[in-house]
C-alpha cells in the first residue's frame, strides 16, 4: 500500500513538474516574443544626424531616407544617398539598379565603422615608405601621403581623441518612396 501511494505520488510529482516546465517554457516563449518585437524596431537616422548617431548603432541595422544622387559607375555596388543635410555612402554586395538614381528611397542597412588610429597611421606610413623606396611612387605622391597621415594625427591630437571614426552603411534592403 505504501509502495502504491509512493508510486502514485511520484507519478503525480512528475506530471506536476512537466506541467510546470511546459508553463515555464510557454512564459519564456512569451518573453522571447516580446524581446523579438522590441529588437525588430529599427532605429531611424537622418542623413544630417548620421555622423553623430552612427556610433551608437555600429553593427546594427538602421533605416535612413534620402535621394539617390548617383550609383558608382565602377562596379555599381555603391550609392550616394543625399538630402539637404548631407550625404551618406551605402555599399552593397550586388549591383544597384540604375533606375533608382534620382529616386527618394528608404534604406535599411548595417552601420559600419572604419577607425583611423595611431596603429593605422603607422601602417600607412610604413606602406608609404616601402612603396617609395621600391620606386612605386614619385616624391609628390610620397609627400602627399605623408601629409594625409599627419593630418589624421593632428586631427586626433587637436580633438583630444585616440581615433577618428568614418561610418558607412552596408545595404540590406530599400523601398522607393512614392
Amino acid at each position: 500500500m505504501i509502495r502504491k501511494l509512493f508510486t502514485i505520488a511520484l507519478i503525480a510529482g512528475l506530471f506536476a513538474s512537466c506541467a510546470g516546465d511546459a508553463e515555464k517554457s510557454e512564459n519564456n516563449n512569451d518573453n522571447l516574443s516580446e524581446e523579438a518585437n522590441v529588437k525588430t524596431e529599427i532605429p531611424v537616422i537622418t542623413i544630417g544626424g548620421f555622423n553623430t548617431e552612427a556610433g551608437k548603432y555600429v553593427g546594427e541595422e538602421i533605416q535612413i531616407e534620402g535621394i539617390v544622387d548617383h550609383i558608382c559607375k565602377h562596379g555599381g555596388k555603391r550609392l550616394l544617398l543625399v538630402s539637404d543635410e548631407g550625404d551618406v555612402h551605402v555599399d552593397g554586395e550586388e549591383r544597384f539598379d540604375e533606375e533608382i538614381e534620382g529616386s527618394e528611397i528608404i534604406v535599411n542597412g548595417i552601420i559600419d565603422e572604419f577607425r583611423v588610429d595611431e596603429g593605422y597611421c603607422l601602417k600607412l606610413e610604413e606602406e608609404n615608405i616601402i612603396a617609395h623606396n621600391a620606386g612605386e611612387t614619385d616624391p609628390a605622391d610620397f609627400e602627399s601621403a605623408q601629409q594625409e597621415i599627419q593630418f589624421y594625427r593632428d586631427s586626433m591630437l587637436s580633438a583630444g581623441i585616440d581615433h577618428i571614426s568614418y561610418y558607412s552603411i552596408t545595404y540590406v534592403s530599400h523601398k522607393v518612396k512614392e
